[in-house]
């Protein structure tokens, strides 16, 4: 597997334009832009790569050159490239936004009852905490059958 990107080839440590390479994704670019799929695309430039590849190097912004890789495509390209992916993403409903999830709050905190025998006398709850606790959990209902 190589990391160097289709297009250019590394000799004495720096990296240059492979013509042929280059020549493929020069094809590729102007076939998409002209209207192919991805797959029409890259057969006819000769790149036999899955579609996730070929749109992984329509993105690839080391092809407008940096300090490292010479330029093979203009940013013209490169944008008008993106721009028709988002368009034929959007037209077959492949690009959605997140849904916003409503927040959960989880009840995390108890309260103890302060004087339990004033509430004793009113609701008949039990009244050390700990009696307390065992009747509130005896108020859940078991989901295990």
């Amino acid at each position: 597997m190589s990391h160097v990107p289709l297009g250019y080839r590394i000799e004495n440590g720096k990296a240059i334009i492979d013509e042929k390479s280059a020549e493929q994704i020069k094809t590729l670019f102007q076939s998409y832009l002209s209207g192919d799929s991805l797959r029409t695309a890259a057969r006819k430039a000769g790149i036999g790569s899955f579609h996730g590849g070929v749109c992984k190097i329509l993105q690839n912004a080391r092809y407008l050159g940096d300090a490292y890789y010479p330029a093979i495509i203009d940013s013209d390209t490169l944008a008008a490239a993106e721009a028709e992916r988002i368009k034929r993403a959007t037209r077959l409903g492949r690009i959605r936004e997140p849904e916003e999830k409503a927040e959960i709050i989880f009840p995390t905190a108890f309260r103890f009852l302060e004087n339990p025998e004033c509430v004793d006398e009113q609701a008949d709850l039990p009244t050390s905490p700990f009696q307390q606790a065992e009747y509130v959990y005896s108020l859940i209902e078991s989901e295990v059958s």
